[in-house]
């Protein structure tokens, strides 16, 4: 175990000035300052003498060190380098003048002599001999370079560069663009030089790692070194390194967060409101939203709360298991890095050897199991979530299959989408069914499925996050997904009952081409389904719930397309020449007024006279279908279902998913058409929309490969021919044809045809058809889609 005076040294060779070993000691370091003349303090110091500060321990009941107390030999070598000239600077690399911002009462630049060598940016008076050294910024790996901007320069007119260093930022400014670049290229390259830079919890983590099987070893290092133990001061500084300068050059611009080094010390301080706060669940999420938008931070709260869970003074209080309930919360959303991962499991297993049978043994358990099946979160948990987490509870997820259906499971933090349809089907007996199932997120009017790897938690969190936003209710739906084998499937089952519902869906959206007669003869086998035989008292669902609504809308469309009679000044305006018009001015405004307010009006006479007689059809087609109910008395509710889905049957594309997509005639993209693309078991077609028969059909044994060419078109190769379509639901098509791919692999003996397994070409984004793995159903490709 390395004594602290060592370490000081060892770290500051590496030019980071540490904390010592006591928690709680203030960050500070020497500082140089050139002042003004009107700046003197009233002792009459002038601005060659430098003011030297030590760092001060406050916290703890540690002694305090002042600046007397500092020996004479520190002073004398602090105050002997501000004096020292340029004739004993190091070996220069960059030189020359520029400008820095200087903030005082108001902010200004000045010009300076810079200096750079390998170990630091020195600024001086002038590039004379003796000239005075007025600042140092040392140089290591923490520190950062923010490039000159065009934005500055408009601002400005100057380009300007910005260092920081660990107690400093260096504005800097130059009129040539190509003297920035230089600076900064400069600069760059030395703090890529630099060794890491480690804090005393690194090192320390290091030697409980070396000693871990050496327990009075361990006991000492705790016991010598109190920034490993819990503490109710402040944290003055992270417990890991993070890099010196704003957030405003790196990816967490815009999101109101201050730099990682800052963000660290809040977190430490939002920790310790834990042990007071009435309600601790806000806390606990803002501090893991937290983690989730800035990455680094998610090893230091590993290390903070390993500290606040150590050595504490009252262990079994309900404050200080606030601490371990966020600690069980962290390790079901992050992993660690695998050193603060090691550093975790031999802090929970250590605890539970101090504290067998006691509530932190139990939380240390159901930690450590966690950390073995937790995969990085999307989002935060939500407020239910949580409070499960905190008393080591799963959690009820409601699911809806088709009919108004639903069953209730119980989840864990690191249940998949994969894990509760097979669950799902043990619970319905869909254990034997030759089709595949799959999760859907739905409401009223869209649906996707869910991929098989996505975690519940998840899903139900950006549920409740669409509800809140739209106002629409979202619900998780268990249906089917790959109909592979309706024929096999019997009328009595719960399966036939799954078909018929979703085959129902596809007739509302209007994605089952058939004739007005078949579409009339379907929505009365529905009400018999449903209500049984007519009655005068039954309450009748909705036209747009039997009916699909587009039909309606595109006779009515089609009655109102009759050329309208035009007023009589819209007749003359129609003969006169167009050189004749108006010249700009007032008349010409009033006159556009009035132009533009009669054709507002006319808009809206327009959609009125679009709603009377939707309604007016809509009653129309109501009575035939109520007609047609009324002959259906006597049909039972497995004869309605059979009867709809023998006319369903009756269109070749029966069982397909349909999507919409823009079909490229030619490989350029000049020109394209609006299609349906089916999905089905055997093959790929392409369909006119309302059109029941497919323009062209290619099974799966001539799909040479498929994928995404670019972010939203999708390429089907069959044969010679390349197939282009534009469309928003590239993950959704790729997802289903790979899950037909993986099924009739499964049914063929795995892998024994070749043309339906699926590899990764070398084409990004692509599958080809070879002897290789399938991917799991519902997975995404491994390669970027």
């Amino acid at each position: 175990m390395p004594l602290q005076g060592v370490c000081w040294f060892l770290c500051c060779r590496q030019g980071f000035s540490l904390l010592g070993r006591d928690y709680g000691e203030k960050e500070e370091e020497a500082s140089f300052e050139l002042r003004n003349k009107e700046d003197l303090t009233p002792n009459g110091r002038s601005p060659a003498e430098v003011t030297v500060s030590q760092p001060t321990r406050t916290a703890n009941g540690t002694n305090g060190h002042t600046v007397s107390e500092m020996n004479e030999e520190m002073k004398s070598l602090v105050i002997e380098k501000s004096k020292m000239g340029l004739e004993e600077e190091p070996e220069v690399l960059v030189k020359g003048w520029l400008l820095r911002e200087v903030r005082g009462n108001w902010i200004k630049q000045r010009r300076y002599w810079f200096i750079l060598s390998q170990d630091s940016l020195d600024y001086y008076t002038g590039p004379e001999k003796g000239a005075r050294r007025l600042g140092t910024l040392v140089l290591t790996n923490l520190c950062s370079v923010i490039w000159p901007d065009k934005q500055t320069y408009k601002e400005t007119g100057h380009w300007s560069i910005t260092v920081y260093g660990r107690r400093h930022c260096y504005r800097l400014y130059t009129k040539h663009f190509n003297e920035a670049v230089h600076w900064a290229c400069a600069i760059q390259k030395i703090i890529d030089t630099k060794a890491p830079v480690e804090t005393p919890t690194q090192l320390l983590i290091r030697d409980i790692e070396e000693n871990k099987f050496n327990p009075e070893a361990v006991e000492h290092i705790y016991q010598h070194n109190p920034i490993l133990k819990y503490t109710q001061g402040p944290l003055y500084a992270p417990l890991l390194p993070f890099p010196y300068g704003s957030l405003e050059h790196t990816y967490h611009s815009g999101k109101g967060y201050g730099s990682v080094r800052e963000e660290a010390v809040k977190l430490f301080n939002c920790l310790q409101q834990l042990e007071s706060a009435w309600e601790p669940v806000p806390i606990i999420q803002g501090v893991l939203q937290t983690c989730l938008d800035l990455r680094p931070l998610r090893d230091e709260v590993y290390c903070q709360l390993v500290k606040q869970t150590s050595y504490t003074p009252a262990p079994y209080t309900a404050a200080h298991l606030r601490y371990w309930q966020l600690l069980t919360c962290m390790s079901c959303t992050f992993l660690p890095g695998p050193t603060v991962l090691k550093y975790l499991r031999f802090h929970l297993k250590r605890i539970q050897s101090q504290s067998p049978e006691s509530e932190m043994d139990n939380y240390a358990s159901f930690i450590s199991e966690a950390l073995e099946k937790t995969k990085c979160r999307e989002c935060v948990p939500s407020w239910e979530e949580i409070q499960m987490l905190m008393s080591r509870q799963e959690m009820l997820c409601t699911v809806h299959y088709p009919g108004p259906l639903s069953c209730q499971l119980y989840i864990s933090s690191h249940t998949t989408a994969n894990e509760v349809v097979r669950r799902m089907q043990e619970k319905l007996g869909l254990q034997e069914s030759k089709n595949t199932f799959a999760l859907y997120e739905q409401n009223a009017l869209w649906e996707q499925p869910v991929t098989g790897s996505a975690l519940i938690a998840d899903i139900l969190t950006s549920l409740s996050t669409k509800e809140s936003e739209s106002e629409s209710h979202w619900k998780l739906c268990f249906k089917l997904y790959c109909l592979l084998d309706a024929d096999s499937i019997s009328v009595d089952s719960i399966e036939y009952i799954f078909l018929f519902e979703q085959c129902h869906e596809m007739v509302v959206r209007g994605q089952l081409p058939a004739c007005e007669e078949d579409l009339h003869a379907l929505a009365s086998l529905r009400l018999q389904c449903l209500m049984g035989d007519f009655s005068t008292h039954a309450p009748c669902p909705p036209l747009d719930e039997l009916f699909p609504g587009h039909v309606l809308e595109s006779r009515v469309l089609m009655s109102l397309s009759a050329p309208q009679t035009l007023p009589p000044c819209q007749v003359a305006a129609q003969g006169c020449p167009t050189t004749q018009r108006f010249h700009t001015g007032l008349l010409a405004g009033a006159l556009w007024s009035h132009t533009a307010t009669a054709a507002h009006k006319q808009k809206v006479e327009q959609d009125m006279r679009l709603r009377s007689r939707l309604k007016e059809e809509g009653a129309t087609v109501m009575v035939s279908i109520l007609e047609r109910w009324k002959g259906l008395a006597g049909y039972s509710r497995r004869d309605s279902m059979a009867a709809y889905l023998t006319i369903a049957r009756q269109w070749s594309g029966f069982g397909c998913t349909l999507y919409e997509v823009d079909f490229y005639i030619s490989s350029t993209g000049s020109f394209s058409q609006k299609l349906w693309l089916g999905v089905a078991a055997t093959s790929v077609s392409l369909y006119r929309q309302g059109e029941a028969e497919a323009l062209e059909s290619f099974p799966y044994g001539q799909i040479c490969s498929y994928g995404v060419s670019d972010s939203n078109t999708f390429k089907i190769t069959a044969g010679d021919r390349d197939l282009l379509f534009e469309t928003t639901k590239l993950t959704e098509i790729m997802q289903l044809m790979n899950a037909y791919f993986s099924a009739i692999h499964r049914q063929r003996g795995k892998g024994e045809d070749a043309d339906i397994t699926i590899t990764e070409s070398t084409e990004v984004g692509f599958h080809h058809l070879a002897l290789t793995h399938t991917p799991t159903l519902l997975e995404l490709p491994s390669h970027p889609v």
